[in-house]
């Protein structure tokens, strides 16, 4: 009986060791094997309500983005926007690209296929079927639903058309992403 309990508080030992030893290599820098997480902040908390002022309810601007822990290595930036709520699927909000590495992404871009004011970028057809941003619209007495606002850090800028949507985004930023981070956003219309 002794014996044992003596291989089971080796083997619960080593576990926590080799738990600790993993646990410390996929918290490496960009450096490492791993990647800095990119932090979101918006108006609004990651698992907060999104202010109407940001929906098909209110003025359907986009919100602010500020990013921190951006890194160095950056190129451009990319953005996509969507509900997994949606009763027909996931849902695309906005799909942008080829923005500056900046530290903040602002609210009101223009909805148009590229703007150089206030900020550079590309944009593309969201499923509304529109150009740029369009905000939380779920149907009403549908729930909650959760916006994920994503947005990924390349080492280059892409070669894409404006206009392209979400699969093609996805599609060209593969191999290039050396960073992301994400905020995830609620709305509800009753």
């Amino acid at each position: 009986m002794r014996l044992n309990r003596v291989v089971f508080i080796n083997a619960a030992l080593l576990l926590t060791i080799l738990a600790s030893i993993l646990t410390l290599g996929s918290c490496e820098n960009e450096e490492g094997r791993g990647k800095m997480t990119l932090n979101i902040k918006s108006v609004f908390s990651s698992g907060e309500m999104i202010p109407s002022k940001y929906t098909c309810e209110g003025v359907d601007t986009n919100p602010p983005l500020k990013l921190e822990n951006l890194d160095s290595k950056a190129v451009s930036l990319a953005i996509i926007v969507d509900d997994p709520d949606a009763p027909i699927g996931t849902f695309v909000h906005w799909v942008a690209w080829n923005i500056p590495p900046v530290k903040e992404i602002p609210e009101g871009l223009p909805k148009v296929e590229k703007t150089t004011t206030p900020l550079e970028m590309v944009q593309g057809r969201n499923d509304f079927g529109r150009i740029g941003y369009n905000g939380p619209c779920p149907p009403r007495g549908h729930g909650i639903h959760h916006y994920h606002f994503k947005v990924y850090v390349l080492d280059t800028k892409l070669e894409l058309k404006p206009g392209s949507r979400k699969k093609e985004l996805e599609k060209a930023m593969k191999g290039h992403i050396i960073q992301q981070g994400e905020l995830v956003g609620l709305y509800e219309r009753k």
